[in-house]
């Protein structure tokens, strides 16, 4: 690791994009201080990919937040909820689903900034994406350009004149795209995971959402799809 090198939190669930925004950090030399976060969601596989992932990029400084959103619920992720399945495109584009997890980006990049603060890294990566999404509206240039300013106002850093950027390499790229640039760099997605509603053995169901989005990422890149499928383990 390089001495010299800027920190930087790193937001890492153990999907193609935030597994992608790490790969870019570190391309980019940062020093990734990387963070997960075990928040109640409906299985354990996104980390157990978290954690392959950081451990395959050598990262050093890791930590995991331990947060019960089930006690809000009011999510497919986090309650009895079913998660849609065979949505077509056109119903994906339009609206929020049941799969949005109420305020989650914001509590997230609240714990980022928090910690942050304490190693004095002054720049926070999420892997959010505004074009090959399911319409959360925490994944929105809007919403990170309002909590970076928020950011420097609420801390003690940004009121003495140190300023935090939240970083969003992908926030304007298709999925394919995110895919190309990732495996150029050398991101090994066969560690990553996006599966809403995977079997108890973590095989990813291919219906939800999610599945639907990366296998369509994977074929618009020309990229064979290293997922571990239901139909097709």
């Amino acid at each position: 690791m390089n001495p010299t090198a800027r920190k930087a939190v790193i937001l890492l669930s153990g999907g193609i994009d935030s597994t992608t925004s790490l790969a870019m950090a570190i391309r980019d030399g940062f020093e990734p201080c990387v963070m997960t976060f075990d928040y109640g969601q409906r299985h354990i596989w996104e980390l157990n990919a978290a954690e392959r992932v950081a451990a395959s990029m050598g990262i050093k400084r890791r930590i995991t937040v331990k947060l019960d959103l089930r006690a809000i619920g009011g999510s497919a992720l986090t309650d009895n909820i079913d998660v849609p399945k065979d949505r077509p495109s056109h119903e994906m584009g339009a609206g929020i689903p049941v799969t949005y997890v109420p305020a989650r980006n914001t509590i997230f990049l609240s714990y980022a900034l928090a910690w942050a603060e304490v190693l004095t890294a002054y720049d926070i990566f999420i892997g959010v994406n505004a074009v090959d999404y399911s319409g959360y509206p925490d994944c929105r240039p809007e919403f990170i350009e309002a909590f970076e300013m928020l950011a420097n106002l609420a801390t003690r850093e940004g009121v003495s004149g140190q300023e935090f950027i939240v970083h969003t390499p992908l926030i304007a790229m298709t999925k394919a795209e995110i895919i190309t640039a990732g495996s150029a760099i050398g991101v090994d997605y066969s560690l990553t995971h996006s599966c809403y509603d995977p079997t108890p053995a973590g095989l990813a169901c291919g219906h939800c959402d999610s599945c639907i989005i990366r296998k369509k990422g994977f074929a618009s890149a020309g990229i064979p799809d290293p997922t571990l499928y239901v139909h097709n383990p």
